[in-house]
């Protein structure tokens, strides 16, 4: 049996499926496509069924990948039923994409998330009177607190099993004339329920459009005279008549299914928003929450590097004696341990509690605030609007963040946001901040890093927008309730993140250092470091650094992780200064996006605009690490 869950974004879908799935998810990409969905195999009762997490979508429209693999998953890939999560508390807006998925004529049941915070409204929803109106099992739900959980599978598999369909919503009389006559003339080899299919042609839904070119092609001009119809009565396009429809089934449905108490008195959350969105408050706000942020990282990460490192340091001691230093055993073995110790001692110690603390802003609803705060420090620099989610996502990964680009309209927007994200700190560069900046020369140089990371973007954003003027749309930003994250919830997302790093990561790190291992025995190194020693001497930086700033470019954490095998010392201050260690920081954190990132920027953007991304960023690297340099030497830092 397959499960898919299916709801809007901040609806709690993805905290439903970590209550049930843990640990043991994959993710994976829709075939041909880079939008992800997540699966998991989860025990009911004695059967083990398939739940798919779909993206979060608002509707089926088609109007950007994701609604376009969504649906396509939910008619292709044998779905058995469908559990339409929606938040409570929005009952009215999250019922449009319900009515769209009734007409795929598949089992669903609808729930109802967020109980607590719709009673918090004041609003109240009778289950019953909405099961009847839309034909389909209502169950209430708090998946955060996993109340409710137990009762919606029960009822999911029981809707599967009987095959239940859901029942059909009309329109007015005019629309409902014109899907009727479409899909009477609908050929059966479009394999879609024909309600269905007349809604897509209707809205003048492309692919629909060409699959009835070749199999209906009279349902294809019933459409085409119907849609011109609609324009001349309605004044509108089609798509649109139908939207505005749904629209309003959902409110009447809301009005006839919930009532709404007299909202109270303004409550904690409110207040909390009137500083965390104030326009001159909410900045001083957002600094202290990084200041403490990084004060958590670097204080977990501190407690965790220095014993780890003295661990590994003894087994290396250990081996030495074993196999004579001057051995090739020896440095093969030395190898695959620094390896080891990276991984462990170097950067999960920092890359873990980010990542808990990513996902506890996360959950708790402050990142869509932070969203909302940059959206207008950037429309004062020229860009603004959707570009804003990109950057949000560039915090954990620079990946998603440059694909996340598709949403927004224009060419030259996509090009300016994606050069921007691929800037934007992402996990692995703080892990070198952290691992380095942070250990030997404290928390406040990585603030002042970071601090350093933000302005830049906005500036190379300013100057990006200037020589490119074109007016940029604006952003309607959903704003979350503020909630009380689970600890299950955190752990779950920080593992997937984690587990990147483990399998993605890690193996290239081991390798890498035993590959550092040889060409230092074999002397070979100096010539790679010579290859380098332009970049490495301009920048005031050991020449041995060379090496590692390539693989730099295969992860940025590797960077952090190879440099001490590289100077040959678990403690980086005795062959550094504090000036190099700012000025290699900096330039990590700049220079050329990692090999994953490239990649990205060659399917959304191609050849040249990737090429222009990595001479931009490693041009402003060597830009901004001697302009860094420069000032330390100034102020009698070496």
């Amino acid at each position: 049996m397959r499960i898919a869950l299916v709801g809007q974004p901040n609806c709690g879908k993805s905290t439903l499926f970590n209550q049930v799935a843990g640990y043991k998810a994959l993710t994976a990409n829709f075939p041909g496509t880079t939008v992800t969905y997540t699966l998991s195999r989860v025990s009911l009762g004695r059967e083990v069924v398939e739940l798919v997490d779909l993206p979060g979508t608002y509707s089926l429209a088609g109007a950007n990948p994701a609604e376009s693999v969504a649906q396509s998953f939910l008619l292709e890939r044998g779905v058995d039923v469908v559990i339409n999560v929606v938040d409570a508390s929005l009952l009215a807006r999250s019922l449009d994409l319900t009515l769209e998925l009734l007409d795929l004529g598949l089992p669903i049941v609808l729930a109802l998330n967020m109980m607590d915070e719709a009673q918090r409204k004041g609003i109240t929803i009778d289950r019953a009177q909405l099961s009847a109106a839309l034909g389909v099992p209502v169950v209430p739900l708090i998946a955060r607190k996993g109340i409710g959980v137990r009762e919606l599978f029960a009822t999911a598999r029981q809707a599967a099993r009987q095959s239940a369909r859901p029942a059909s919503i009309h329109f007015s009389r005019d629309v409902e004339n014109a899907l009727t006559q479409i899909a009477a003339v609908l050929d059966q080899s479009l394999s879609l329920p024909p309600r269905l299919a007349a809604i897509k042609l209707l809205e003048g839904n492309a692919a629909m459009r060409e699959r009835a070119r070749a199999g209906a092609p009279l349902a294809l001009t019933q459409a085409e005279r119907f849609a011109s119809e609609l324009v001349a009565s309605r004044g509108r396009p089609a798509d649109a008549v139908i939207a505005s429809e749904r629209h309003a089934v959902a409110l009447n449905l809301f009005e006839a299914t919930a009532t709404v108490a007299r909202a109270g008195a303004a409550d904690w959350r409110d207040r909390m928003d009137d500083v965390l969105l104030h326009p001159v408050g909410g900045y001083a706000a957002l600094l202290l929450i990084l200041f403490l942020f990084f004060q958590f990282v670097y204080g977990v990460g501190r407690l965790v590097e220095e014993p780890m490192l003295t661990l590994f340091d003894g087994i290396v001691a250990r081996l030495a004696v074993a196999l004579g230093e001057t051995t090739l055993a020896f440095e093969l073995a030395n190898g695959v341990v620094s390896g080891i110790a990276g991984g462990i001692a170097i950067v999960l110690p920092y890359l873990v509690p980010f990542l808990l603390g990513l996902s506890l802003l996360e959950d708790i609803g402050y990142l869509p605030r932070v969203a909302f705060l940059v959206d207008g420090l950037m429309h004062r620099l020229g860009l603004h609007g959707k570009a804003v989610i990109p950057f949000i996502l560039g915090y954990g990964c620079n990946v998603p963040a440059v694909m996340a680009t598709r949403i927004l309209e224009e060419p030259r927007d996509r090009v300016i946001a994606a050069t921007l994200a691929t800037m934007v700190p992402c996990a692995a560069r703080l892990t070198v901040v952290f691992g380095l900046a942070a250990f030997y020369l404290g928390p406040v140089a990585a603030l002042g890093i970071y601090t350093l990371n933000l302005i830049v973007v906005a500036l190379t954003g300013a100057i990006l927008t200037r020589l490119m003027p074109e007016a940029t749309p604006g952003l309607i930003l959903e704003m979350p309730v503020y909630r009380l994250p689970t600890l299950q919830t955190m752990l779950a997302k920080s593992y997937y993140r984690v587990r990147e790093f483990v399998v993605v990561a890690w193996p290239i790190l081991i390798v890498g250092s035993i590959v550092l291992s040889l060409l230092e025995f074999l002397q070979l190194d100096r010539w790679v470091n010579l290859l380098l020693a332009p970049l490495t001497g301009l920048l005031g930086l050991p020449q041995a650094v060379g090496t590692t700033l390539i693989f730099g470019v295969l992860r940025k954490e590797l960077a952090l992780a190879m440099l001490r095998q590289a100077l040959n010392t678990t403690d980086v201050a005795t062959v550094l200064s504090a000036g190099q260690m700012l000025t290699f920081t900096v330039f990590i954190v700049f220079y050329i996006p990692c090999l994953a990132t490239l990649a990205a920027l060659y399917r959304e953007l191609g050849r040249r605009q990737t090429l222009g991304v990595a001479a931009l960023t490693t041009g402003l690297a060597i830009a901004i690490a001697l302009v860094v340099r420069g000032a330390l030497w100034v102020v009698g830092i070496q």
